[in-house]
């Protein structure tokens, strides 16, 4: 990965491991958007979603088989890897494949999932809660720092009062980064409509780009977009997913 200080942030790729085929159609593309932009993304999916809505919702292929699965993106394509862990015990074995542990939203006041995240030497991705300010953000933070992280970045998803939709307070940017320098815009879960369909998540994905660009304007220093060849096939997210054809211009404005 590239120096924080020298070049934005991106992580992009599907929102759950699906097939190995679709990692690698991702993988592949984000290769060449690198090559062409210059850019250093960082690729992104989940072994287990562990807070789907419905209890029938596809979760994932879990954490042994979806290490190995993320490991092979990363030996055959030379990738970073960013994915998310629910449990602590979870840390050590994603530390050992991933360069950054993602902290789940819903979960970031979790002192041990936070420790143990810590304790494996990998830069710390905390998402800051839906029912948190960007300032609260100070408290899991110090708990990361203090336990050893090696870096600690926050990531902006929106905020949600129980009505089935979110609010973004691009504010809460410039507040993190009071806390830590490296601020992320989550552009496609911020478009979330949590729990509106029935038994699943819906959203919009036609207001990703408006997102990635206003929290440009309020100084994020990275955006993590969830991508999909064919979105609304997906079998996570699918509605807020961009198209992952779309994704290289969405970048190059960016720039």
């Amino acid at each position: 990965m590239k120096n924080k200080h020298t070049a934005p942030i991106f992580i992009a790729g599907p929102c759950v491991i699906e097939t190995p085929s679709l990692l690698d159609t991702v993988a592949e593309t984000l290769v060449n958007i690198n090559r062409r932009l210059g850019t250093d993304i960082i690729f992104k999916a989940s072994f287990d979603k562990a807070n789907r809505t419905s209890i029938h919702s596809f979760r994932g292929p879990g954490i042994d088989k979806g290490l190995q699965m993320l490991a092979d993106v990363k030996s055959k394509y030379g990738l970073s890897l960013i994915t998310d862990i629910h449990e602590a015990w979870q840390a050590k074995p994603v530390g050992e494949v991933c360069d950054v542990i993602q902290i789940p939203a819903f979960l970031c006041r979790q002192t041990d999932l936070l420790v143990a995240a810590a304790r494996t030497g990998r830069v710390v991705n905390i998402k800051k809660a839906q029912f948190l300010s960007g300032r609260d953000m100070v408290y899991p933070t110090q708990k990361a720092q203090e336990s050893g992280a090696k870096e600690v970045w926050l990531t902006e998803r929106g905020n949600c009062f129980g009505y089935n939709n979110l609010v973004v307070d691009f504010r809460n940017i410039a507040d993190m980064k009071e806390i830590v320098p490296t601020v992320i815009m989550d552009c496609t879960h911020s478009v979330q409509r949590p729990a509106a369909g029935k038994g699943k998540t819906t959203g919009d994905r036609k207001f990703v780009p408006a997102m990635a660009k206003a929290a440009q304007a309020f100084g994020a220093t990275g955006w993590f977009f969830e991508v999909h060849p064919t979105p609304d096939a997906g079998l996570s997210d699918a509605a807020n997913m961009l198209e992952l054809d779309k994704l290289e211009t969405l970048i190059e404005t960016l720039l």
